[in-house]
């Protein structure tokens, strides 16, 4: 069945591909989603989609009689695949790639994270735009490239098969508990090549030499990691992995005779076949590079054949290679039995010159022996490249296990080198995350010196209805932080890594939604308010009983009563009908009244201490409600001047006083002076430690001056 709309989105935030191919006759809803998201859309004719056609072209290239040995395949599925088949043949002009055989891949055992919660959350990259500052920068402690990639896979789908789970969470516990192993594995990681992108280059026949090279390093350090393993116990996972580690001596042996150690970049620039290997190659390097030498020896062998000293092997271009002697000597030469040998070439004043047929030979030799040196290694390189691609799924695993080895192995690091903790995963839906904390924030506090504060969030449901935490409390307290770090610890934990928290308790979770932020979409006619009302839509129309749902300020982005009456509705809905698990962040107070009423919901708001007029932010959650959100303070905060500040104050109790009262808005725009009525700012008059500080001259000051001035000020402060 081809994706719902609704499904597509998440899919293409999931895989975000560069190019997508659809057929002319897709649905426009379906197209335009593509072509939104930005990937390059490629249309092709229906007959590539065709179901028979792509069963035709899909046995012909995996070789067999039938797609069935392949496994069980949809009709959709055959035709995505032979469109695939049929696009790669002609672009690469029936020069195929080595494909993978297809694996089917199920949706529903990966999480579904939707584009805006993907970018709400800074998953992958960070709302400035770069990655840096995203979850992904933070917990990147890979070494190599294919373990990054592997990372941002598992990050951006993470997995919600509660056995791969804990079997991956047993793979880092490993790492942890044998930190000296972790580390010498890390070491020989730190010089393994990009072994899986040199194998596809190998496969489309555009490698180089340094391929080659990558190969046999990458299958060395393999060798490598499984011997440090061999007489260890190991998880089940690290059993797989040393499995597939294993067993390459073969071609490790071939390209370790058969390639220098530092290949040249370009197989046109030669010397990347090792000396030995090939006894003809050898010879021809041998005549390219030590021409003059032999024949130097070649001319020894004739002045002692001849008896003549004076006898010279020279050349010029238009002879090339040839025997010159002394007119006195050339009768010798000329007469029998040298004349068989010397074949006479040509006569000049003072000398007469000879050749022979082994000098001929080997001029032809000398003269080819550069080309033919480089065709002896191109067919050499052909020669070890197919050797490779024989063995081309045992290397591809052997680069995944590479791949996997770096990313548990990072992941270990970070949760000892952070104190992360490994969570308990089920299958229920509880949620009881004691101590959580936000890694991004965490990180960017610790290099300022600072600490973060730790929060606990309890979603377990009672029963099998929703459990709603509604958050209130004023702006810069951290709801926002805390209703993100939640969320990333969900991820972070179905991905297979331990999570920033003391302990962790939670039910699997199928979806994860965020609507947090504002922004708008203007080159689609899209307001803030109408941006935020389609995401939440999409939520409240997907969210099912395992999803986890965050919602930051619903329906700020318009009047007071809407907003408040749509958020309300919105409460109401996903605790009435999508029983999910979620935390609903809001600055409308009347919406803590509901938390006696729906029996899921419960109320908590972020700790503030206010003195002589100023707020502090503790960034502590407690349980209750808020009972102001502190708005003004933070104005105040931000540098707002004043004046505004002052008339904000005056109007904020105005307005408070009118709702005690009931006075009508008419009545209180009249008891409320005009702005310009304001009194100006006054002018603070100087206090007397201020006079006699201005009435020092410190260039004029002797030691006892100073000494005398220190206790007149201690004087006045006491005054």
């Amino acid at each position: 069945m081809p994706l719902s709309p609704a499904r597509l989105g998440p899919e293409l935030a999931r895989l975000a591909p560069r190019e997508v191919l659809i057929s002319e006759t897709l649905d426009e809803v379906r197209a335009a989603l593509i072509e939104e998201w930005g990937a390059s859309v490629t249309r092709l004719a229906p007959t590539s989609f065709d179901s028979g056609s792509a069963t035709m072209r899909l046995t012909k290239l995996f070789q067999i009689d039938s797609l069935d040995a392949l496994g069980q395949f949809e009709r959709a599925e055959r035709s995505t695949m032979g469109a695939i088949v049929d696009y790669l043949d002609i672009t690469q002009k029936g020069n195929l790639p080595r494909l993978h055989r297809p694996i089917r891949q199920s949706t529903t055992r990966v999480m579904l994270i939707d584009a805006a919660t993907r970018k709400n959350l800074e998953i992958t990259q960070a709302l400035s735009g770069g990655r840096k500052g995203s979850l992904l920068s933070v917990i990147d402690k890979t070494l190599t490239s294919a373990g990054g990639r592997l990372l941002e896979r598992r990050i951006s789908a993470p997995s919600t098969d509660l056995e791969e789970i804990t079997a991956r969470h047993e793979a880092v516990q490993f790492g942890i508990e044998n930190s000296a192993i972790c580390e010498n594995l890390r070491g020989i990681l730190r010089n393994v090549p990009d072994m899986e992108r040199a194998l596809s280059r190998l496969s489309l026949d555009r490698a180089s030499p340094r391929d080659m090279a990558a190969i046999r390093a990458g299958l060395m350090g393999g060798e490598q990691i499984a011997n440090h393993l061999k007489n260890t116990e190991l998880p089940s996972l690290w059993n797989d992995l040393v499995t597939d580690l294993e067993g390459h001596a073969g071609l490790i042996s071939l390209l370790e005779v058969a390639v220098v150690a530092e290949p040249p970049l370009l197989l046109r620039d030669g010397g990347f076949v090792a000396q030995g290997y090939n006894a003809e190659l050898d010879e021809m390097r041998n005549l390219r590079d030590e021409g003059r030498g032999i024949i130097g020896i070649m001319q020894g062998d004739y002045i002692a054949e001849t008896g003549i000293s004076s006898l010279k092997i020279k050349h010029n271009n238009v002879l090339g290679y040839f025997i010159e002697t002394t007119a006195t000597h050339a009768e010798k030469m000329l007469s029998t039995p040298l004349s068989a040998q010397f074949i006479h070439r040509q006569t000049t004043a003072n000398a007469v010159r000879f050749t022979t047929v082994d000098l001929s030979e080997l001029e032809t030799k000398i003269l080819n022996s550069g080309a033919r040196a480089i065709e002896i290694e191109k067919q050499i390189f052909a020669t070890l490249r197919q050797a490779i691609l024989d063995q081309f799924d045992a290397v591809m695993r052997a680069s995944f296990a590479l791949a996997s080895t770096d990313l548990y192995l990072a992941l270990a690091h970070i949760a000892r080198s952070q104190d992360w903790v490994r969570p308990i995963l089920s299958k229920n839906r509880d949620f009881d995350i004691i101590g959580g904390r936000h890694p991004v924030v965490e990180e960017a506090l610790r290099s300022g010196g600072a600490r973060f504060v730790p929060n606990d969030c309890a979603l377990s449901p009672s029963d099998d209805g929703a459990a709603i935490q509604l958050l209130t409390g004023p702006n810069m307290a951290g709801k926002s932080t805390y209703l993100r770090q939640n969320a990333l610890i969900v991820i972070l934990a179905q991905l297979g890594s331990f999570v920033p928290a003391q302990s962790a308790n939670l039910g699997l979770v199928s979806q994860v939604f965020s609507r947090v932020g504002a922004s708008d979409d203007l080159a689609r006619g899209r307001s803030t308010f109408m941006v935020e009302m389609v995401e939440t839509a999409a939520i409240l129309n997907q969210a099912d009983d395992r999803a986890l749902v965050i919602l930051d300020e619903i329906g700020r982005g318009t009047a007071t009563y809407d907003g408040l009456s749509i958020a309300w509705a919105t409460l109401e809905y996903l605790h009435d009908v999508s029983k999910c698990r979620a935390l609903f962040a809001t600055h409308y107070h009347e919406l803590t009244a509901l938390a006696g009423q729906l029996k899921s919901a419960r109320n908590a708001t972020v700790a503030v201490k206010e003195f002589d007029g100023e707020i502090v932010f503790l960034h502590e959650l407690c349980e209750g409600a808020a009972d102001r959100s502190y708005g003004v303070q933070v104005a105040k905060l931000a540098g707002l001047p004043g004046p505004v500040i002052h008339r904000a104050e005056q109007v904020l109790q105005m307005l408070e006083k009118n709702d005690r009262e009931g006075q009508t808005q008419t009545r209180l725009m009249d008891d409320l002076p005009l702005f310009s009525a304001t009194p100006p700012r006054e002018v603070q008059k100087s206090t007397a430690l201020e006079e006699r500080l201005r009435a020092v001259h410190p260039d004029e000051l002797t030691a006892r001056d100073a000494l005398d001035l220190i206790y007149d000020l201690k004087s006045l402060l006491k005054d």
